[in-house]
């Protein structure tokens, strides 16, 4: 069950003292030793370090001072942060962390074409490696605040500023030679129909295709290319690295996440394409929300704003200003909040008059993305002000215009389940278990055919708090059987 060869267990435990700082996290989040043990377990599976098997015994020795080996950690410093909604990091659950290399770690990154070639070749071929292996190995830590901020900052900085100091790797010469325009065009059209499956289908059935494709034109970066044949690969390689990053996030490995989005923001750069570089650091925002960090996620967000000012697409800059709202709703600010969103709806309703086709990166964005992406910062707003009502009412009309259009919407199924568990959480606060459980039935239904983490976090959260609120009634009780039968916790999402 928990022995030392298959739990992630410690080196060292001379002189130990109880892990107060642990223990703190442990007592506040209310699970038992037998929980978090099933929550590491879980991860672990889902990380695909199947060599992970602890127990309470091991959640014993951890409170009682031990320390474990990686990739223990990091694991619990994720499931810690998604449990309170803030960034946890290892330091802060009193364990040390690894000592690791700055390339696998760090986000400040050089902002030079070679060594962003260099680093996407390393981080995916590792990523396709340590996968195909079944066991997660070095592990990665989240940045957040300035050490996130202010290296993203130097997107805006033109590129012969940007270059550091250094000995750069050389391109390699191949025998492949130059790509034709046919060539690079079917590059392109992978990366949509990569798209496609994701939106379909949930971030965990095609990840390691993704992160594989992008290992492949990594490998044509470093072959000899016409300058225009290299900016139109480094913006693939940013779609790819972006979609590699979402997936990730989708998923639940959200180091992993955050790598993948820098990265990609790199090769945006060098490809020229600021509109996709805003729409890199909007993944990047979302993120930030999702681990409780929305000033992170306004930071960022007014970065991809002002670098793609004078060139993004209407369908685009309405994106963003939804993603400010929702930033502005997780910290509390209604009037900043309503503004953005007002803003969203009337630049997406001159989306039609823009000449120029958008890319298909953003074609997402439909008049369902927008309700949805409004419909949240409303119901965020409820929240953070005590389960108000108010914003709860302001919610529900524009969440059911979100769930009522996807429901028509085949090609985007986990934002249907998305929305309609969006849905519940309004009629939860409106004090609706039993449309509430029929909407988190809906959801149900949906989760089992994508295989998305992300979707079933949040189905899992809302049936606990109706549980919690209403769990004597019928509905609410059927909803708990109807979830531990249908989307079992012990299910891999990679």
């Amino acid at each position: 069950m928990g022995g030392n060869g298959g739990s992630g267990a410690t080196a060292t435990s001379t002189d130990k003292r109880p892990n107060e700082l642990l223990g703190s996290w442990f007592v506040r989040s209310g699970w038992s030793k037998g929980e978090l043990a099933r929550q590491v377990n879980r991860r672990a599976r889902q990380l695909g370090a199947n060599h992970i098997s602890t127990d309470t015994s091991r959640v014993r020795r951890w409170l009682d001072g031990e320390n474990p080996r990686e990739p223990i950690p990091r694991i619990l410093s994720e499931l810690f942060s998604e449990r309170f909604g803030c960034v946890v990091s290892v330091e802060d659950l009193g364990l040390r962390a690894a000592r690791q290399a700055p390339s696998s770690t760090g986000v400040d990154l050089p902002w030079t074409g070679p060594q962003t070639v260099a680093l996407l070749s390393e981080f995916s071929r590792s990523d396709l490696m340590l996968a195909r292996r079944g066991f997660l190995g070095t592990s990665l830590a989240l940045s957040a605040g300035p050490s996130l901020i202010e290296p993203m900052q130097r997107w805006l900085v033109p590129a012969q500023q940007s270059a550091q100091q250094g000995t750069e790797p050389e391109p390699t010469s191949r025998a492949r030679g130059r790509l034709s325009r046919p060539e690079l065009e079917l590059l392109e059209s992978t990366t949509v129909m990569f798209r496609q499956w994701d939106a379909q289908c949930g971030g965990g059935l095609r990840r390691k295709a993704v992160v594989g494709q992008l290992h492949e034109v990594t490998d044509l970066l470093q072959e000899p290319q016409p300058e225009a044949t290299t900016r139109t690969l480094f913006k693939v390689a940013g779609e790819l690295a972006e979609l590699a990053g979402w997936m990730s996030y989708d998923v639940g490995l959200q180091p992993t996440a955050q790598k993948y989005f820098v990265l990609a923001l790199h090769a945006a750069k060098e490809a020229g394409d600021k509109p996709l570089g805003s729409y890199i650091l909007s993944s990047m925002s979302r993120q930030m929300i999702h681990l409780g960090r929305p000033e992170d996620a306004l930071e960022l967000i007014h970065l991809a704003q002002y670098g793609s000012r004078d060139c993004a697409s209407p369908r685009t800059q309405s994106m963003l200003y939804a993603m400010e709202a929702r930033a502005y709703a997780n910290m509390g600010q209604p009037g900043k909040c309503k503004r953005a969103v007002r803003m969203a709806e009337d630049t997406f309703g001159e989306a039609d008059e823009w000449d120029d086709p958008d890319p298909d990166w953003i074609r997402f964005f439909s008049e369902a993305e927008l309700y949805g992406e409004n419909s949240h910062s409303f119901r965020d707003l409820a929240y953070v002000a005590g389960r108000s009502p108010t914003y709860a009412s302001l919610a529900e009309p524009v969440m059911q215009r979100a769930v009522d259009l996807f429901a028509k919407d085949t090609e985007h199924q986990r934002s249907y389940a998305l929305n309609a568990i969006g849905m519940a959480t309004v009629h939860l606060l409106q004090r609706e278990p039993e449309q509430a459980s029929v909407l988190a039935a809906d959801a149900m239904r949906i989760a089992k055919k994508v295989r998305s983490e992300r979707v079933n976090t949040r189905i899992r959260k809302t049936v606990d708090t109706a549980v919690r609120d209403f769990g004597d009634l019928a509905e609410v009780v059927d909803l708990t059987d109807r979830l531990a039968i249908e989307l079992p916790e012990t299910a891999e999402a990679v």
